[in-house]
């Protein structure tokens, strides 16, 4: 059983926007809505003012696939629904359509845990109109923010230097789904574990945790309180020390320790929740080795962020993991990735294909037309060279040209021979599902591995250097002539 299944017993079908819906009527009622079209999901800028971003949420976006359909009940529901006029706004013929609907489009999608940039398709789906116009709202919101969250962690594993970062945002999260998709993509994008039991359960990612400051005001002494805790759970002695003064609750930490050690046990670490942490860390770190537990690990939590714990490594803070929440399971400087979905091309059976472009005043919301695929360039050492947006329609040539599609003056040359290797996969053909999506380690792993193919300049946090990604130039004159056309110039 898949997650969805696990989270969400009814149909997920009408988890869409009204207006998707309105308009596979009309496409219904004007003869159009078997179509043939192809969208292309990406988004417009990397959060936070970074220089990459992190896919995620395929796993979602399959189940979603595979379990699409409407229901009696979903079509119960829609016949309620009025018009201005107050009559039925869907028509019950129209409704015994969706009733019939069976999902015959091709999606080809980026894996879970590749390194991906602005323009980029994440996803691209090809198929009747009306199928792939109801499926924008959820794949959107299924990539938009489990991509920002495995962004976001990527930038604090980053900032930890290698030290484990604990995912520790469930009592705050945007709701029940929120916290747990959360856990997901922040353990994709690197921590090491996650206190959300029912993700740990769902996606196997393992689970950490230590006890409240409650546990500790229960007793009547903070050495009370840690020896009971020990006495209870000796194989998970992380004791929380803030809660009355954080040194001197480091120091009942260790009196329990020698217990534990007495006991053949382990003190595993004290936690840091609030304080100056640089300080207080370093001190805690001295009473730890002066007593003989240089082992014991200091966990620090507290608001903490990629920058915070960037702060805390130049300051010398002696801190070895972090558990981080609310700034990473909520997003907290930039709680949504701009995704969108466009039309990119349309066609009749048997007839040649139409590609189609979306023309704004603003450069930067002008879409790209075509049935668009991402070619990676690597290196001999294995680094990210640059990246090629290309229509399959047209392909592209060994030795191509690049076009900074916001900045005609931005081109790149790839020389011949360049070694690469292409982004989207099949992820269903016909509706068929085609392989199966990276279980979470496995893209977690993948994250990794991406991470080490871009160059530093690129994953710094302050103006970090932009990754090089182009149209190909074949595709850059077809989009220019497309625009010049919507706008009434030249063709």
């Amino acid at each position: 059983m898949g997650a969805l299944d696990a989270l969400f017993r009814p149909s997920l079908s009408l988890l869409t926007d009204l207006y998707h819906l309105t308009m596979a009527e009309a496409a219904w009622k004007s003869g159009i809505s078997e179509r043939e079209a192809v969208f292309n999901l990406f988004f417009r800028a990397n959060p936070f003012r970074g220089g990459f971003s992190i896919a995620c949420g395929l796993t979602y976006v399959q189940e979603y696939l595979q379990r699409f359909r409407y229901s009696e009940e979903d079509t119960a529901y829609l016949r309620t629904l009025p018009g201005n006029d107050g009559q039925p706004l869907f028509e019950r013929e129209f409704l015994d359509y969706l009733l019939s609907m069976r999902l015959e489009c091709d999606v080809d999608a980026v894996p879970e845990g590749t390194v991906v940039f602005p323009h980029e398709p994440l996803l691209r789906i090809r198929g009747p109109m009306a199928q792939c116009q109801v499926l924008e709202t959820p794949l959107l919101n299924m990539v938009n923010f489990q991509t920002l969250i495995a962004t976001k962690a990527a930038r604090v594993c980053r900032a930890a230097q290698g030290d484990p970062v604990l995912e520790f945002g469930l009592r705050r999260a945007q709701g029940i789904d929120g916290a747990v998709t959360a856990s997901r993509a922040a353990y994709v994008g690197g921590c090491a574990a996650t206190s959300n039991l029912l993700a740990g359960k769902l996606f196997d990612i393992p689970v950490r945790g230590t006890h409240a400051h409650s546990w500790v005001m229960c007793f009547e002494t903070e050495l009370e309180a840690f020896q009971a805790y020990a006495q209870a759970l000796p194989n998970n002695c992380v004791f929380l020390v803030d809660t009355y003064d954080t040194l001197e609750g480091v120091r009942n930490a260790v009196r329990v320790g020698r217990w534990l050690r007495e006991q053949g046990r382990k003190l595993i670490g004290v936690r840091l929740d609030s304080g100056d942490l640089a300080y207080l860390s370093t001190e805690a770190r001295r009473i730890l080795d002066q007593a003989g537990f240089a082992d014991a690990v200091i966990l620090a939590s507290n608001d903490l962020d990629e920058h915070i714990i960037k702060s805390l490594k130049e300051q010398g803070a002696a801190i070895g993991a972090w558990g981080v929440g609310t700034k990473l399971a909520t997003a907290y400087d930039q709680p949504a990735l701009g995704g969108v979905y466009k039309l990119a091309a349309v066609r009749e059976a048997g007839k040649p294909w139409q590609y189609r472009v979306k023309v704004s005043e603003q450069a930067l919301k002008t879409s790209t037309p075509g049935i668009l695929q991402v070619r990676r360039f690597i290196d001999a050492d294995s680094a990210f060279v640059a990246d090629a947006i290309y229509d399959t329609e047209c392909g592209i040539v060994d030795g191509c040209a690049l076009v900074d599609p916001l900045d005609s003056t931005r081109r790149r040359s790839i020389p011949a021979g360049t070694s690469h290797t292409d982004l989207l996969e099949p992820l269903m053909r016909g509706g068929v599902p085609q392989g199966v999506p990276l279980a979470a380690g496995e893209a977690r792993l993948r994250a990794q591995q991406q991470l080490e193919g871009l160059h530093a300049g690129i994953k710094r946090f302050v103006n970090p250097h932009q990754y090089p990604v182009g149209l190909e130039q074949t595709l850059y004159d077809l989009r220019t002539q497309l625009i010049l056309q919507a706008r009434g110039g030249d063709s």
